[in-house]
């Protein structure tokens, strides 16, 4: 609530908006929730009942505890107010427990985590200028990004119905963008050191983050043309971000570093074994690899070109999440993706130094970089086109170039969420929702840049 409060000052229409989709967000409480339900259950019965020395160790669950330490602490709190709720929960040994209780103080500790997410959502309409601004409220870029953002399908589903705490994680990575907005660049890395070691997915955008950190804030000034002034570099703003990223480690790997068990942190943080692909494949070009992989292998098999006794009974595409080898392509490494996916971030990292933009540049950078990690990084969950598609909010009510790219990345990146929620009751939620987000997405967007899209229209009516 302390966030509706602070968005006061916006308009009742912004803590209308929190509101409201915090109400939705319980009603959704009954729905179903997936194994990540189970592994968050464990990480908190890890945290709260053996010694900080145990918790990247145990391993009675199946789900080990493979976040950074950050989440780790972040759960040993959340512990200390689930023994008020139900103090077997927090048993290692009850694998797979589940209690009506646990099942209140879980959801409703997303819900509340979300209120970071809610304030950082309010900071980055602050971020976004007033231009086009129309007559009513829902025309106003700032009403329409607080939709987007707030009422994101994806985020809905993935944190309130499948179970995870993305929508507070989220939120420190839209607060740590709004800082950088806003020029305070030592707050906007402070913040994103902090969420590297909460969950390292985000290390997808690490490079938009350092590139032009050193670009645009160690470098104090340009040439008329644009480039880089080299006297300009300042060696007082290097060393500080580098003392924020190091207090920040130190803080959170320290413990450990202590304890002589960072091998045994990384491994659990890196896990190669898992293989190339989740589960649920996400959609992307690992997906088309093992796909390809599949087809020319049942050809082999009619054309007798491949021995039946010669083909691994598991491959990469039976859908396991282990390391397996690929039956007719070369199988692919964690190199392989990591060369990829740098080859892949290359131009637009190459445009962040060598063509500045500001703080768009950067965020432009930042989703081309979270895309190219979805397209080409190792064991992919579906989940991570969300890193991309919320950046990517913030451009869409700027440009209506921009507008048009989210409308169809938003699209099919939620449509790939489908399959997370696999269970009957929630499929008229889940399609309800999507298309209730998609019809404002595209309504409001087209109402914002109806100018500019009837200009593209004409233009495309007159090439013809």
């Amino acid at each position: 609530m302390a966030a509706f409060t602070i968005a006061a000052g916006t308009g009742n229409w912004f803590s209308a908006l929190a509101l409201g989709v915090t109400l939705l967000k319980c009603l959704l409480i009954p729905t179903y929730h997936s194994t990540d339900f189970e592994v968050h259950r464990n990480w908190l019965a890890i945290t709260h009942s053996l010694p900080i020395s145990q918790w990247y160790y145990e391993a009675t669950s199946e789900w080990t505890l493979d976040y950074p330490p950050f989440f780790a602490w972040f759960e040993y709190i959340l512990s200390h107010v689930a023994k008020y709720f139900d103090q077997e929960m927090l048993n290692v040994r009850n694998l797979n427990y589940s209690s009506s209780r646990t099942l209140l103080f879980q959801r409703f500790s997303v819900i509340f985590m979300d209120v970071l997410f809610v304030y950082a959502v309010h900071e980055c309409c602050k971020c976004i200028d007033g231009k086009k601004v129309g007559k009513e409220l829902t025309e106003k870029p700032k009403f329409i990004l607080s939709v987007l953002l707030l009422w994101n399908f994806g985020l809905l589903i993935v944190d309130h119905i499948h179970f995870q705490y993305n929508g507070f994680l989220f939120g420190l990575m839209l607060l740590s963008i709004a800082r950088l907005f806003q020029k305070r660049h030592m707050e906007g890395a402070f913040l994103f050191a902090v969420l590297l070691h909460f969950k390292h997915i985000y290390l997808y955008v690490a490079p938009a983050y350092g590139v032009y950190l050193l670009r645009s804030y160690c470098f104090t000034a340009n040439k008329p043309d644009g480039s880089i002034r080299w006297n300009s570099f300042s060696f007082v703003r290097v060393i500080s971000l580098g003392l924020v990223v190091f207090l920040v480690s130190a803080l959170s790997l320290g413990p450990f570093l202590a304890l002589n068990q960072l091998p045994q942190v990384f491994s659990r943080l890196f896990p190669f074994k898992r293989g190339l692909c989740h589960a649920y494949w996400a959609p992307n070009f690992w997906a088309l690899y093992n796909a390809l992989d599949k087809v020319l292998s049942v050809i082999g098999l009619k054309l007798k070109f491949l021995d039946p006794n010669n083909i691994p009974k598991a491959s990469m595409t039976s859908g396991l999440v282990q390391q397996f080898q690929h039956t007719v392509l070369p199988s692919v490494t964690p190199l392989a993706t990591l060369i990829c996916t740098l080859i892949a971030i290359l131009p637009s990292i190459f445009c962040l130094w060598f063509k500045p933009q500001g703080p768009r540049g950067f965020l432009r950078c930042l989703t081309l970089c979270a895309l190219s990690s979805f397209m080409f990084g190792w064991h992919v969950h579906e989940k991570a086109i969300l890193l991309a598609i919320l950046p990517m909010s913030l451009l869409s009510v700027q440009k209506a170039g921009d507008a048009s790219i989210f409308l169809i990345l938003t699209t099919t990146g939620h449509y790939s969420l489908f399959p997370l929620l696999f269970t009957a009751p929630e499929l008229p939620i889940k399609i309800l929702l999507m298309l209730l987000f998609t019809i404002y997405s595209v309504s409001s967007l087209k109402t914002l840049f109806r100018q500019s899209f009837t200009v593209i229209a004409q233009a495309g009516v007159q090439w013809h």
